[in-house]
């Protein structure tokens, strides 16, 4: 029964990451060619308007969790406070978040398509692709290594999700990227954190013992489903 439950398991996070790949790469295609889509203009005609010195501060300040200095200081933060939990983890985190940057060095060059405020490789986001990642796996680790209650474990993840959402905004908000940059770079990050967490649950599931010889299957699967 646990190896059926962690099958079902990893369909879903590869089915999933699939999906979102797939989702990326057609935004891709359209960025490659510098097309926009259909509401890439009318969201920063909607949202450029809206600028005031009163929210400039807020934006940029949100913003700095996805430059350079302020994802370093999360992993550094994040990786201290893992180590005594998981120390897999606390390893395994800025190796995948050095692999997003990875991710969208390669994402830019290859799609090379400006910013709405003209500067270069706006295709996709680096912060958001790198926020939902990092994000994504403190979600991840707060619903399995927390003991807390399960009302903390959902504000929590929910707290990460309107954190992404923000610095989402604050891109948009600042002109630094279209609507279709924020959804390119959330969508390759969250296929890129599901592949992570699965290949990382496939390689850290214990062998399953050695069954000796005229133990029936039933008797078996009867064990496992106490454990």
């Amino acid at each position: 029964m646990i190896r059926r439950a962690l099958s079902c398991q990893a369909a879903v996070l590869v089915g999933t990451a699939s999906l979102l790949l797939i989702t990326y790469l057609g935004l891709a295609v359209d960025a490659a060619q510098h097309h926009l889509m259909p509401f890439d203009q009318g969201i920063r005609g909607w949202v450029q308007p809206m600028r005031s010195s009163v929210l400039d501060g807020p934006m940029r300040t949100v913003s700095l969790l996805g430059e350079p200095t302020g994802l370093i200081a999360l992993i550094v933060i994040g990786s201290a406070a893992l180590w005594r939990p998981s120390r897999r983890w606390a390893v395994l985190l800025p190796l995948l978040m050095a692999g997003t940057g990875a991710l969208q060095y390669l994402g830019k060059w290859a799609a090379a398509r400006p910013r709405p405020n003209e500067a270069p490789w706006g295709f996709p986001s680096g912060h958001v692709l790198s926020l939902a990642v990092y994000l994504g796996i403190v979600g991840f680790l707060l619903v399995t290594l927390t003991e807390r209650r399960r009302r903390f474990r959902v504000l929590s993840c929910f707290a990460c999700g309107a954190l992404l959402g923000a610095v989402a905004v604050s891109r948009i908000y600042l002109d630094m990227h279209w609507l279709s940059d924020v959804l390119g770079g959330f969508t390759l990050g969250t296929a890129y954190l599901l592949l992570a967490i699965w290949l990382t649950q496939s390689l850290t599931v214990p062998r399953p013992a050695v069954v000796p010889a005229g133990i029936p299957q039933d008797a078996l699967d009867s064990v496992e489903s106490r454990v």
